[in-house]
């Protein structure tokens, strides 16, 4: 029964990555061609076509907004994470409590607010600007994550670090980390996934052809002739962009699902 899902999920993958290697005719046959009998990489090359940018550029400027997204998620939730589980002070709680609360806020009506917050701050058209966005959305999530990872984490230990001379970043950095690697691992991928395939504020943020990301480039690459849909091109973005999640989320899949269930069992 498990390997028929399995067939089943790896379906859409495998024909997607069938037709990226399509020729236009095959690609857009009616029924359609299972197997590819010319095949050619013509349509990854029309992806960066006549949009002011090639694909290297695109997929460059995606795995910058995804890497910056990574680091500051990743540095500013240990942190958090760690004061909220194992510091005291005043208004703890209500602060976590406000962090999560913004999961409920839909993410398109937040867009407006960090537009003008952007524009503000000169940061749009800019994938630094991209990047701070991102992370913005991606932080209540990874706080929520770390401090739940460091809640199963005995306090003696801290203690003990504490005792021992360590002070409290330096337990932190020496000890704790390699304790709540799960965790860490969790909010890297989520963040990576996340900054990777978003669109919509990609969309909304970047006006220059020059500086768009990958989700923005497939747009363009889906558009045929006569208003038509090309679906080579369609394909061939769609296989580039979910190349690296899947590559990410084999090799860290151990990791993530102790890290989903960290601080369930104490």
């Amino acid at each position: 029964m498990a390997g028929l899902l399995a067939l089943l999920f790896a379906f859409p993958i495998a024909w997607t990555t069938l037709g990226a290697f399509k020729s236009p005719t095959e690609a857009n046959a009616s029924p359609p061609v299972w197997w590819p009998h010319d095949w050619t990489t013509a349509n990854f090359t029309k992806l960066g076509g006549g949009s002011g940018g090639s694909l290297t550029t695109y997929i460059a400027h995606s795995v910058a907004v995804s890497l910056l997204t990574v680091a500051i998620t990743t540095v500013v939730a240990v942190l958090a994470g760690y004061a909220m589980a194992f510091l005291r002070f005043r208004g703890k709680n209500v602060l976590f409590a406000v962090s999560i609360g913004v999961l409920l806020v839909p993410y398109p009506a937040l867009l407006v607010s960090l537009f003008t917050v952007m524009v503000w701050l000169g940061l749009t058209n800019s994938l630094l600007g991209l990047g701070l966005v991102y992370s913005t959305f991606q932080m209540p999530f990874a706080i929520y994550m770390m401090r739940n990872s460091f809640d199963s984490v005995p306090a003696d230990i801290v203690e003990a670090a504490l005792l021992d001379g360590c002070g409290r970043l330096s337990a932190l950095w020496h000890i704790l980390l390699r304790l709540v690697a799960p965790g860490v691992v969790t909010v890297v991928l989520f963040a990576f996934l996340a900054a990777w395939n978003e669109f919509l504020a990609a969309l909304v943020l970047l006006n220059d052809n020059s500086k768009f990301t990958l989700p923005i480039a497939l747009v363009n690459a889906q558009n045929g002739p006569l208003n038509t849909v090309d679906w080579g091109g369609l394909q061939a973005g769609i296989t580039v962009t979910m190349l690296p999640c899947v590559v990410l989320f084999v090799l860290l899949q151990r990791y993530y699902v102790a890290g989903l269930v960290a601080g369930t069992g104490k």
